[in-house]
């Protein structure tokens, strides 16, 4: 039977998701983990909880299955889902974020000058299950999109160089992009970080859509117009412009963007990050009432 909390917390998001105007809601599509639940924080250290840092240490790491998760409670709520509306699926981490929870950001830095093959070998369990989780959840109708989430960057650069990344972690959410196409599904990246670098890359691996856009890095105003035309751009409406400037501000903002996108089409009206809690909702509601008032013309 698929756990109750599951069901109820997602019952819970498609009437919030719905009620706020979006035609999906986001889930995860199990309990699977990388590492425990109980560790997860608001904000971490991108070293904390690492326990892979040798040979020894690798072998002795009991892996998750993804198919020891129940995922059952995606075909438990299909009934709940208004017409038109389907569950966006996220992972419980990307390729690169689980290894580095699973590593450390410091010792997979070190392991990949003392040992490469190792690195290999750790991406490569990381990246199977992670495969065989989104395979598990799009046998069910109720799932219309899937998120390949895994943060590559900070402000100015990538965590790892554009070619570790090319060689460790692109070649597996190739894999992921190929499995949702086959199902009949879009898959976009969400990915923080500045990735000028390797958007070329992230477009040739057939991502139908990515989000995650800071001001300081590049404003979505000017991405849209450097790879608008190229893949679909999702967000971008900085959060510390939409938590710190009047709700006046975010919704001219809003507003203009969707004036200069017309019909280009290419963008959907969103923040550049996940709504954290301290997020003012008015200035939210602005964004969506400026996407609500340009739809009526």
């Amino acid at each position: 039977m698929p756990s109750d909390d599951l069901v109820t917390a997602t019952r819970f998001k498609i009437k919030a998701f719905q009620r706020m105007g979006y035609d999906y809601a986001t889930v995860h599509g199990s309990k699977f983990s990388f590492t425990p639940e109980a560790h997860r924080k608001q904000t971490q250290s991108l070293n904390e909880n690492a326990g892979i840092v040798d040979e020894e240490s690798f072998e002795q790491f009991k892996w998750p299955e993804p198919d020891d998760f129940d995922s059952s409670f995606l075909k438990t709520v299909e009934p709940d889902l208004p017409d038109g509306m389907k569950l966006m699926v996220m992972g419980p981490g990307g390729v690169l974020e689980c290894a580095i929870a699973l590593a450390g950001y410091d010792n997979l830095c070190l392991m990949l000058y003392d040992d490469p093959e190792l690195v290999g070998r750790l991406f490569d369990e990381v990246g199977k299950r992670l495969v065989r989780y989104y395979e598990l959840v799009l046998q069910y109708d109720s799932v219309g999109l899937i998120s390949s989430n895994d943060d590559w960057g900070f402000n100015t650069q990538t965590l790892l160089s554009p070619d570790l990344l090319r060689r460790y972690v692109i070649p597996w959410h190739r894999r992921i992009v190929k499995l949702c196409h086959e199902a009949g599904r879009p898959v976009l990246l969400h990915s923080c970080g500045n990735l000028e670098a390797v958007m070329d890359d992230i477009i040739d691996v057939g991502f139908d859509a990515k989000h995650s856009f800071e001001d300081k890095i590049q404003p979505i105003e000017e991405a849209y117009e450097v790879y608008g035309s190229r893949i679909t751009l999702l967000g971008g409406i900085d959060m510390d412009f939409i938590c710190r400037r009047s709700e006046q501000e975010v919704y001219d903002r809003t507003l203009a963007m969707l004036r200069q996108v017309g019909d280009r089409g290419g963008w959907a009206v969103g923040t550049g990050n996940s709504v954290p809690e301290y997020l003012p909702p008015r200035n939210l509601f602005a964004m969506h009432r400026a996407a609500s008032d340009f739809a009526k013309g």
